[in-house]
């Protein structure tokens, strides 16, 4: 049995080659390994995926790394990072580890991408590190995590099985999200029940999950971590939206059930500086059900962000201090396209 902050390690005998994914890069915080890695070339870019305890390799945008430095934290709880001995999984614990990334890196600053649970991770940086923040993309996400979330999940829930009446999966996703969330009469104890649990929900994630599936090989099950020391976190910060700055793009999938557009919307109109982009054929997995849409969008974003910064690629290119040689080399220009969004205050 591993001891409670043991690292989730894959098997040894797989390397990056095998996996697909970039190199591990470690560094230790407080005697926690946080483990990250680095694809890409550009402006730099953290990339913190949903979960809490999924493991994040589900949010691989090859579609950015040819623009962008793309930064993929293993958040602590999951994938090859520690657990956490306390269980104190506070938002501003895991934006902690991301400023400690960047300082690994040497960046003084990054743009970061949060996918739901790592949106919440996004806004609780933008509050506790706002100057370390060149841009703020919230992906599919919302400014509250508690029982208000989780019951405007269920009833998203309950609409997309009535969408699907003919599709037996979309029932079976209904009845164990509720057994889990809102009777309680199955529990989630170990990394076995929280895969069941994953792959029970899995097809509501997606506006078509069949047709997803049938794009994707078959191939979008989800993997995750279950600790069991892990202590309620409850958060909400709509209240202080409007002490976030940063310019920040706001991405929703239309038919997202977790984290529906109400929140994407609420988050737009709080934030000082923020532009709104729904994707119309998506549930909650914008970058596998529209990936072409979905770095459309974050390119723009970061393209009128870079102009108006007036720097290029490479001096937002990181020198990653421990690791010599490695600085990035200069990224084209960011490609222009049509506007895939609203923005605030545009005519």
């Amino acid at each position: 049995m591993k001891a409670p902050n043991a690292p989730n390690h894959r098997p040894h005998h797989e390397t990056p080659a095998q996996t697909g994914r970039p190199a591990p890069r470690t560094l230790v915080v407080d005697g926690v390994r946080q483990v990250y890695r680095v694809a890409g070339a550009g402006p730099v870019c953290l990339v913190h995926s949903g979960g809490p305890g999924v493991h994040p390799e589900y949010l691989r945008v090859p579609d950015l790394e040819s623009r962008m430095t793309m930064v993929y934290l293993d958040p602590v709880g999951s994938g090859d990072s520690d657990r956490l001995p306390d269980g104190d999984y506070s938002m501003s614990r895991y934006a902690g580890f991301a400023a400690a990334v960047l300082d690994d890196l040497g960046a003084a600053t990054a743009y970061f991408l949060g996918h739901s649970h790592g949106g919440f991770v996004g806004l609780q940086f933008g509050l506790d590190h706002p100057e370390r923040l060149d841009g703020l993309v919230l992906y599919d996400t919302a400014p509250l995590n508690g029982r208000e979330l989780r019951e405007t999940a269920t009833r998203e829930m309950a609409a997309f099985a009535r969408r699907w009446p003919d599709r037996p999966e979309a029932a079976e996703a209904r009845r164990v999200w509720e057994e889990v969330n809102v009777t309680g009469t199955r529990k989630v104890t170990d990394h076995d029940s929280y895969a069941a649990y994953l792959r029970g929900i899995e097809p509501a994630y997606f506006a078509d999950h069949r047709e997803t599936a049938g794009r994707a090989g078959g191939n979008l099950r989800l993997r995750g971590t279950h600790d069991p020391n892990r202590l309620p976190a409850d958060w909400d910060v709509r209240d202080r939206l409007g002490a976030i700055g940063t310019p920040a793009l706001v991405i929703v999938g239309a038919h997202d059930f977790i984290c529906p557009p109400k929140w994407a919307r609420q988050m737009h109109d709080a934030l000082p500086d923020a532009r709104l982009c729904e994707l119309s054929g998506s549930g909650h997995f914008g970058h596998i059900e529209e990936p072409a849409l979905f770095a459309t969008a974050v390119l723009d974003f970061v393209h009128g962000r870079e102009a108006v910064r007036g720097r290029t690629a490479r001096d937002a290119a990181p020198v990653d201090a421990h690791h010599p040689g490695t600085r990035p080399a200069a990224s084209p220009d960011l490609p222009t396209h049509p506007p895939t969004h609203d923005e605030k205050d545009m005519p």
